[in-house]
Formats: C-alpha cells, sequence, structure tokens
C-alpha cells in the first residue's frame, strides 16, 4: 500500500479547544470567525498573492481529534440520529480512512501585517483551535456551485433550536462573541442519541464554560463562567 506524507500548511485559531460544540458543516453559524495562521515555512505574502479577489475559500484539513489505525465501512451519521448505519463514503463522518476534513469558509480579509502573518481572517468555519490544515484553495462559483445537486439524506439544511439566554447570564458573554455563541447552541451542540432533558452539558467556547439543558424543544443555559487557566 503506497504511503504519501502531507504537510501542515497552517493551523486553525477558533473558539473551540475542544470538539463538543463545533458545527457539523461549515457554514451553518455565519457569525462564527477564526484565522487561517500558516506555518512559519509557508508566511510568505507571495503565496498569498490575488486570494484578496475571492470571496469563499476550501480548507482541507485533518480531524485530529478522530485520527484511527483502523476504518469501518460504515459509520453512524448525526443527521440520522446516530441509529442508522452508512457507507463511510456517503457521509461527512470523521471517521475515514484518512481523516480528511473539507470546509468552505467566507474570506473576511487578509492580515499582511500581523506578527504571526499573513494571516487570513475567516467567518463560518467548523474547525477546532489548532486543527492541522493541509491545503488552501479558492472557491470558484461557476465549477463549484451546484444549486440543482442532489443532497442524499442530508438533503435539506437540519433545524435549529430555540434557545433561551437568561439575561443575567449572556451579559457575561462578551458582546463581540454573543451571536456566534447563540448561533453555535442553535445547532443543538448535543450528540444526536441523547435527550435527557435532566441532563445539563458543558461546553468550552473561547474563554467560556457554557452550562445548558434541552427540554420540550428548547436549549436553555444554566451557567456561564470564566474557563480555568489551561482547562479545555
Amino acid at each position: 500500500m503506497e504511503n504519501h506524507t502531507l504537510r501542515v500548511i497552517a493551523r486553525m485559531r477558533s473558539d473551540f479547544p475542544a470538539k463538543f460544540g463545533v458545527p457539523r458543516q461549515s457554514g451553518l453559524v455565519p457569525e462564527l470567525t477564526g484565522r487561517v495562521v500558516f506555518e512559519p515555512e509557508y508566511r510568505n505574502p507571495d503565496a498569498l498573492r490575488g486570494v484578496e479577489g475571492f470571496s469563499h475559500l476550501w480548507l482541507i484539513w485533518q480531524f485530529s481529534e478522530a485520527a484511527r489505525d483502523e476504518w469501518s465501512p460504515t459509520v453512524r451519521p448525526p443527521r440520522l440520529g446516530g441509529n442508522e448505519r452508512m457507507g463511510v463514503f456517503a457521509t461527512r463522518s470523521p471517521f475515514r480512512p484518512n481523516p480528511l476534513g473539507l470546509s468552505c469558509v467566507k474570506l473576511e480579509g487578509v492580515e499582511w501585517d500581523a506578527p504571526d502573518g499573513p494571516a487570513l481572517r475567516v467567518s463560518g468555519a467548523d474547525l477546532m483551535d489548532g486543527t492541522p490544515i493541509y491545503d488552501v484553495k479558492p472557491y470558484v462559483p461557476y465549477a463549484d456551485a451546484h444549486p440543482d445537486a442532489r443532497g442524499g439524506f442530508a438533503q435539506a439544511r437540519a433545524e435549529t433550536i430555540a434557545v433561551d439566554f437568561p439575561p443575567e447570564l449572556l451579559a457575561r458573554v462578551p458582546e463581540a462573541l454573543r451571536g456566534a455563541l447563540c448561533g453555535v447552541l442553535a445547532q443543538d451542540p448535543r450528540p444526536r442519541y441523547q435527550n435527557d432533558p435532566r441532563r445539563v452539558y458543558g461546553m468550552a467556547f473561547a474563554s467560556l464554560n457554557v452550562r445548558f439543558s434541552v427540554a420540550n424543544g428548547t436549549l436553555t443555559v444554566v451557567d456561564v463562567a470564566e474557563r480555568e487557566t489551561g482547562a479545555d
């Protein structure tokens, strides 16, 4: 069996220090912002010449928290509640022969003069902080957009959930992060197979720990606190 080496050219810097809560697809929460920070070897401004002419980019990256030595031909997609198996190549499951992810993000700008730049400011990303990125490619509308494409078992966008965020708890969230956090919670971060209304879930977001429960179709935030230094 042939083996090939991929070079990590960049890493994602986002508000997700852990997997839990990361949107299941890119673009679902456009308020989420992040930075693509290139490794020192690739911090050459010439490598980004012309990139600002594109509104969106493809990121090719590694499911670094899901890498395994073995693979299964079938997986349980969250969209189907985790109760039905589908072929791995008919899903976007992270558990693949090669744990590669593909995300389309919006390019918000290039930080040419940043200390770790040039770096890309993007929105709508579905990557953990520190995720290894193998390549960045421009999204080309005439070739990449197919309005009549079929979506299989994921034809329609999953419905969002109502969010009850008490004002006194929302006030603990930096104003610049409130829209993104509410958008993430509206995606219902719980595993699809968990539906215990008494359970309280914890999610790390930026410098915060957010605790919530879900009952009767509403997600209710029950606590927001600063994360301990070094905690994920």
